[in-house]
């Protein structure tokens, strides 16, 4: 399921092959074959990219398939952004994990072996899914490099709680119900949430699990002191927190290219906002953006969307 990184993606603009102030990305960019090279690769600020080429948690949802696409179209988009990171910070594409058929499971596995190899190097992972089935592999590789003793905070991004019932099978719907069953050293905030993507049962069982959450209305005000005051406050109780980013959040008219559009999301600037304001903080330790479909997009808005927010949190990581 792991696909090697290959410097197709990486090519744009040069302005200068000398000055360094007039880099691009994909003049920064180093390849990392997780297979091969780990070695003291963790050295300086370190990132590492990689992609999970699956939607079938979106198709057992019953939401629109195209996703597992978006990998290549968001690298392919941040290689052309200018570089605004550290000279002396590491940038590497680790490749892909595609989920083959509708083996779900196991991709997300292999996902989870990615990400805690990553990190046991001192690489920080930013994953660029696929669907928001994607978080669950990105959970299992943060835990499994942590061990069961250290407490982690996961803040959603996103319209919709995603915590369904799994008794017949898991999907892009079902992964943080499934984590705060199994997992009981774990706490979840949902930030964007809409009344109208959810039903009356999903809040029901976001209370009955103690879900802290932020609906949209709260962070479409001019005043978003409240909703940063309650990011806070939940980030305090834990140790580590982990960001994940479900691009359906954002108001259909910037991001028409998701599973699940929404018309009364969130504009990007307030997005970009929550992304700063929880990435710089000391305790997140990685990142995912999802749903991102290239089916369905217009004019790359959404792609561009993704591309941004995994730079702006390249930048702004524990600052």
């Amino acid at each position: 399921m792991y696909i090697k990184p290959s410097g197709n993606y990486w090519c744009g603009r040069i302005d200068s092959k000398t000055d360094p102030l007039s880099y691009r990305f994909h003049q920064q960019v180093k390849l990392l074959d997780l297979t091969s090279d780990m070695e003291d690769e963790g050295i300086g600020k370190s990132f590492g990219l990689i992609g999970f080429k699956c939607d079938e948690g979106v198709r057992r949802n019953q939401g629109r398939r195209g996703a597992a696409k978006a990998p290549e179209a968001v690298k392919q988009t941040i290689a052309k952004l200018p570089w605004h990171l550290p000279m002396d910070a590491n940038l590497f594409d680790t490749g892909d994990i595609e989920c083959i058929g509708e083996n779900l499971e196991a991709a997300q596995a292999e996902l989870g072996k990615a990400v805690s190899q990553l990190l046991c190097k001192g690489v920080t992972p930013f994953i660029i899914g696929g669907g928001h089935e994607t978080f669950y592999g990105h959970y299992l590789g943060v835990r499994e490099y942590l061990g069961p003793d250290v407490s982690i905070g996961i803040i959603n991004i996103d319209a919709h709680f995603d915590m369904r019932p799994y008794g017949q099978q898991t999907s892009s719907g079902t992964m943080f119900k499934q984590i705060l069953d199994q997992d009981h050293n774990c706490g979840y905030l949902a930030a964007g949430i809409q009344k109208l993507g959810n039903t009356s049962a999903l809040f029901e069982t976001a209370h009955k699990y103690n879900v802290s959450y932020i609906v949209e209305e709260q962070l479409s005000s001019l005043d978003t002191s409240g909703a940063l005051k309650q990011l806070n406050d939940f980030a305090e109780k834990y140790d580590t927190l982990i960001l994940t980013l479900c691009t359906d959040v954002i108001n259909s008219s910037f991001a028409p290219g998701v599973s699940a559009p929404s018309p009364f999301g969130l504009e990007p600037k307030i997005v970009r906002e929550l992304i700063r304001h929880i990435v710089s903080k000391n305790k997140t330790i990685s990142f995912d953006v999802c749903e991102v479909n290239p089916d369905f997009d217009h004019d790359h808005k959404t792609i561009a969307l993704a591309a941004n927010f995994i730079v702006e949190g390249l930048m702004n990581f524990n600052k």
